[in-house]
């Protein structure tokens, strides 16, 4: 029993060593960790204190290598949900939700830019037809672009009351969108409505060389 006690000891230290500071809970689990390095890693509860009238509140999500990875969720001091965020590098990925005591207010779309490589492939979808997609590389500028589509919710019902799309931090008129996509449509429909030149046969070929300029009357049925 005593070697197990010593054991489990050991095993405790060496563990807990690899942690520069870190918090227990009441499972007994580590939060708030930081390593050797300085850098935060995994599950963390932060404590945001409120500033110029803004109300604090709480947070939780993961830490890797320092930087926030994965879902964050945010909270009220009361512990009522304000917020649902995707992280990826450090900065917003993906959609994130925010909340009132109604429900549902926002949804944001961002898109994280890799510090490393500011270079990234997207889908670049056909004004006309969302069916075809090109894929090209484009360097996006800062760390977290507004991409996608922002939904604003009328409080208490959910229903859309307004929307934006954005592509890689600019956002997109949608007038100019349907103007584009009416004027492509009318171009693709005349060139398949306009009907094609046939070719004259030879003997009407032949018949027009012969007569030549000479005016030629034609019997059409009206007058004889």
């Amino acid at each position: 029993m005593k070697w197990l006690f010593i054991l489990l000891l050991f095993t405790s230290f060496t563990v807990n060593a690899q942690w520069k500071s870190y918090r227990l809970i009441n499972n007994g689990d580590t939060i708030n960790r930081i390593d050797q390095k300085d850098l935060r890693q995994g599950r963390w509860s932060n404590k945001v204190e409120s500033i110029r009238g803004e109300p604090g509140y709480d947070e939780e999500g993961i830490y890797k290598d320092g930087k926030k990875e994965g879902v964050w969720r945010i909270y009220t001091r009361m512990g009522d949900l304000l917020g649902i965020e995707r992280y990826r590098w450090g900065n917003k990925d993906g959609k994130s939700q925010y909340y009132d005591i109604s429900g549902l207010t926002r949804e944001e779309s961002w898109k994280a830019v890799n510090p490393d490589n500011p270079f990234d492939t997207v889908d670049v979808f056909d004004p006309v037809d969302p069916n075809k997609v090109q894929r090209q590389v484009i360097k996006i500028e800062g760390t977290s672009v507004k991409h996608g589509i922002w939904k604003y919710f009328a409080s208490g019902s959910g229903a859309v009351i307004r929307s934006e799309t954005y592509f890689l931090g600019k956002m997109e008129d949608p007038r100019k969108i349907m103007a584009d996509a009416t004027a492509s449509s009318e171009s693709s429909d005349s060139k398949t409505t306009k009907p094609p030149v046939k070719a004259k046969p030879k003997e009407v070929m032949e018949f027009e060389k012969k007569v030549g300029k000479k005016k030629v009357k034609v019997i059409d049925g009206t007058t004889l």
